[in-house]
């Protein structure tokens, strides 16, 4: 019987092969067994999810004071008078702009995790929870270089979020968010992860989770969750030509976030270390020129003087392939490693020198990530301009009582004509005069912005695409 049935297995086998060599095809029956061995894809159904933990995701309107400048004729002269260029005066006033955003709960006693650019510089902060009741919120401080801020509620016994681990989510994994875009409050989109550590630039201390999950205006501050419930980031930018979702939406991982927590509510500001040295990625080109045997690591092209660096004996043309024993990708890499080290510890850096690989020990330095002081030189996310406030003397010289020196142009804002020496004054038509306030203000464009600058004893408006916006 075995024999005979095993006969008639290689005969059907046979007759099958044959009809489809004739292009006969291959019949229903076999379509539906293949299709049935399969593996199926489940989509998850997040509605268990919601329920449980959307309570702790809140709603937050901010007022803000927001200074605008313009510009007065005197009575009964009209704009296109030809001596209305050399009578105007400029003036600057005051307005309130409410913006939304989100934000979730961390703690039973009203502690709140959102983004900066969200209640940053607020006049008033209103915090609206899922049960309808309002709180008046505190900003209990705010870092700008990871764009994290921690609000305080006077409240107890409220519904919190649980956070995970980043490291654990992999590329492809569904993720969920809950937010406020537009304003419409608590609601729920869902995608995938599609890329981990992204580096996007102005933001090289952030190792960004990427996603397609649909992040609009007013989504910014959000939780990101996975399928087990635990938010792994919080939602924060968006890569859009339009202001709206394209698909392209960006996290700042838990594990971030939650550090810049605990030291705001340890010490009240956020320090990170530093090496004082300039860096530049390695290209196949320059790694073959270097003897490397692959384009990883960070090439150091400037070293500040006695700097950490420098006290070290770190040198221009030294590529730095490793931190503690931890592998170096790229300039991001370096930053966002060497940043997550105390000031004052002792960092072990794998540096390629002259062919060979070499081992520096630096005592790391700490990185001021909110100065505002006159004589502050700090380049604002996303724009590749090194700036720093004008003093006094400078504002009177030029004939400006704001503004903001470009010292050093890069990438982006290189390619639009910035040069060193312009002067910023305004973004989007709002005065700067601190470098909180120009990175504030490039954080809330949608993409573009006009950037109002002096050069000499002329003004003009230069337009730059700034890339990813904040949702």
């Amino acid at each position: 019987m075995k024999q005979r049935s095993e006969v008639k297995g290689r005969a059907r086998a046979l007759a099958l092969c044959l009809a489809v060599c004739a292009g006969i095809g291959t019949p229903v029956s076999v379509v539906m067994a293949q299709e049935s061995a399969a593996p199926q894809m489940v989509v998850p159904n997040f509605a268990a999810l919601v329920k449980r933990y959307g309570p702790a995701v809140v709603n937050i309107s901010v007022t803000h004071e927001v200074a605008q400048m313009g510009i007065q004729l005197p009575p009964g002269v009209e704009p296109g008078n030809p001596l209305a260029p050399f009578l105007a005066r400029r003036v600057i006033g005051n307005r309130e702009e409410v913006s939304l955003g989100s934000g979730f709960i961390v703690s039973a006693d009203g502690y709140i995790l959102t983004n900066r650019h969200v209640v940053g510089d607020a006049a008033t902060v209103v915090v609206k929870l899922t049960d309808k009741r309002e709180f008046t919120g505190k900003v209990v401080g705010a870092d700008a270089l990871s764009d994290v801020a921690l609000v305080k509620i006077d409240a107890s016994d409220l519904p919190v979020v649980v956070t995970g681990n980043p490291e654990r989510t992999d590329v492809g994994d569904w993720v969920m968010a809950i937010g406020s875009p537009y304003g419409f409050a608590n609601t729920v989109t869902s995608g995938i992860v599609s890329a981990k550590s992204r580096s996007l630039p102005g933001e090289a201390y952030i190792p960004f989770i990427q996603t397609d999950v649909p992040i609009n205006p007013g989504n910014s501050g959000g939780p990101l969750f996975d399928l087990s419930g635990h938010v792994i980031a919080i939602n924060s930018m968006i890569y859009s030509k339009t202001g709206g979702y394209q698909g392209l939406s960006f996290a700042i991982p838990i594990d971030v976030a939650l550090d810049v927590k605990d030291q705001l509510l340890r010490t009240g500001h956020v320090s990170r270390g530093r090496l004082g040295v300039a860096l530049q990625e390695v290209s196949q080109a320059l790694a073959r020129s270097f003897g490397l045997p692959k384009p990883d690591g960070a090439l150091i092209s400037v070293v500040e003087p006695d700097g950490p660096g420098a006290q070290a004996g770190l040198q221009p043309g030294d590529v730095v392939l490793a931190v503690n024993g931890r592998e170096v990708g790229d300039t991001a890499d370096l930053l966002t490693t060497v940043a997550k080290i105390k000031p004052g510890q002792t960092a072990d850096l794998l540096v390629w020198r002259s062919g060979t690989a070499t081992n520096v020990s630096v005592t790391v330095g700490e990185l001021e990530s909110n100065s505002g002081s006159a004589t502050a030189t700090q380049t604002p996310p996303r724009l590749g301009v090194t700036v720093r406030p004008l003093t006094p003397l400078e504002q009177q010289k030029v004939g400006v009582d704001h503004g903001l020196l470009i010292q050093q142009v890069t990438g982006r804002a290189a390619s639009v004509g910035l040069k060193a020496g312009d002067i910023v004054l305004s973004v989007n038509g709002t005065p700067v005069t601190t470098i909180t306030q120009l990175a504030d203000q490039l954080r809330q464009a949608r993409g573009n912005a006009a950037l109002l600058i002096q050069r000499g004893t002329t003004r003009q408006y230069l337009p730059i695409d700034l890339g990813p916006s904040q949702g």
